[in-house]
């Protein structure tokens, strides 16, 4: 597994970046050696914020956490990933290692996430519209996220609510194998 580690607003330094290395490259247990693990250290006002993504054969596993600082979000970050391959173990197990479940958690007790459901499925019609009218219907319909067809393109779109309180936008594209 290849580690990239990206710093914003702040400096990691050859102590931080060896622990991170150090602790993020035991999920190799799990993660044959083409998978990318991308580790964004971000500096935000006094305190700081961990995102780790694994990529690994067209599928990506992420998980982020708010803290402190770098040390202790990563001891809390690496928890959430290993969890969200827990979870998702017999969606995931085939393009994961051969033996990466036969051993126990690196990082977590058996206290994991319980499996989540489908409950509800909902039809609607896509409108095409403009980014900035999909992202006032997303503020006047209160919800965390909205599908639309883009005005311009024809293509599927989607506004989204960051935890940050702005609006961010998604674009697929077909995946790349």
């Amino acid at each position: 597994m290849r580690i990239e580690i990206s710093e914003k607003n702040c400096r990691a330094g050859e102590k931080l970046t060896g622990i991170v290395t150090k602790k993020v490259s035991r999920l190799e247990k799990y993660f044959d050696e083409d998978a990318v693990c991308s580790v964004y250290l971000k500096q935000e006002g006094k305190s700081v914020k961990t995102e780790v993504t694994v990529y690994y054969k067209g599928n990506m596993v992420r998980a982020e956490v708010l803290g402190d600082n770098f040390y202790d979000c990563i001891d809390d970050v690496l928890p959430k990933i290993e969890k969200q391959i827990y979870k998702h173990k017999s969606k995931i197990e085939s393009k994961l290692k051969k033996d990466a479940f036969a051993h126990e958690q690196l990082f977590f007790g058996d206290d994991f996430l319980p499996e989540s459901k489908l409950v509800k499925t909902k039809t609607f019609d896509l409108t095409p519209m403009t980014t900035e009218e999909a992202a006032e219907q997303l503020d006047l319909l209160g919800h965390s996220f909205y599908i639309f067809q883009d005005a311009d393109t024809g293509e599927v779109r989607v506004v989204y609510l960051r935890s940050n309180g702005d609006i961010g936008l998604l674009i697929p594209r077909k995946a790349r194998h």
